[in-house]
C-alpha cells in the first residue's frame, strides 16, 4: 500500500514534468513532499539526468536520440536569471584579427555568478560584470578581445595590430560608445590612442 502510494505522488510529480525543460531542485520540490526520494526514482529510472548540484533535466527525444539541453535554457536555470550575455574566445575569429584558436570553454557574463561550473559536460566561466549587452556586436568583440588579449594563445602584439586596423574600419561612434561602457580601465587606455 505504502509502495502504491509514493508511485502514485512519484506520478503526480511526473505530470508537471515537461521535456526539453532545466529544473531546480527547489521547483521539484513544490510538487513533492519527499522530493530528495522521488528524486533519486526520477534519476534512476532516467526520467531526470543531473546536470550539477540540485539541476536536473528532463531530456527531449528526437529520432536521433535524447538531446542535451540548450546553452541557454542552462545558464538560465543556473542563475535563476535571463540577465546574461552567452559567448565564448571562438567569437574572436569572425573579427578577423589574426586569432585562429578554437577554445572549448563558453564565457558568461552575467550580474550573479563568477567562476568556473560544469553543468551536464559542458564547462563554463561566468564572470560577473556591470555592464554588458544583451547581443554580441562587432564593436562589443573588439572591445572584449583586449579587455582579454593576455588570455588569447595567439601572439598579443601581433594580434593588437590587427585589432587597431579593424577599429580604423568601424563605426567610431559605436566604437566609442562600447569602450565606455564595457571596457576596463587598461582597454579604454588603449582605446584612448586611437580615438
Amino acid at each position: 500500500m505504502k509502495e502504491n502510494l509514493m508511485m502514485t505522488k512519484l506520478d503526480e510529480l511526473k505530470k508537471h514534468l515537461k521535456r526539453g525543460k532545466v529544473y531546480r531542485r527547489t521547483e521539484l520540490a513544490q510538487w513533492s513532499k519527499s522530493v530528495d526520494r522521488h528524486l533519486g526514482a526520477l534519476l534512476e529510472d532516467g526520467t531526470l539526468q543531473k546536470l550539477s548540484q540540485g539541476i536536473y533535466y528532463f531530456p527531449e527525444e528526437t529520432s536521433f536520440g535524447v538531446t542535451p539541453p540548450g546553452e541557454e535554457v542552462l545558464v538560465r536555470s543556473f542563475l535563476k536569471d535571463d540577465r546574461f550575455l552567452l559567448t565564448s574566445q571562438n567569437a574572436y575569429n569572425s573579427l578577423g584579427v589574426g586569432t585562429t584558436q578554437l577554445y572549448n570553454q563558453r564565457t558568461v557574463y552575467n550580474h550573479k555568478r563568477h567562476g568556473e561550473f560544469k553543468l551536464g559536460n559542458r564547462k563554463f566561466s561566468f564572470r560577473i560584470k556591470p555592464y554588458f549587452p544583451k547581443k554580441i556586436t562587432p564593436e562589443f568583440l573588439l572591445v572584449d578581445i583586449v579587455n582579454n588579449l593576455d588570455m588569447l594563445a595567439e601572439d598579443r602584439q601581433e594580434v593588437l595590430k590587427q585589432i587597431f586596423h579593424k577599429a580604423r574600419m568601424m563605426d567610431a561612434k559605436k566604437l566609442a560608445n562600447s569602450v565606455s561602457q564595457y571596457g576596463n580601465v587598461k582597454t579604454q587606455k588603449i582605446f584612448s590612442s586611437l580615438m
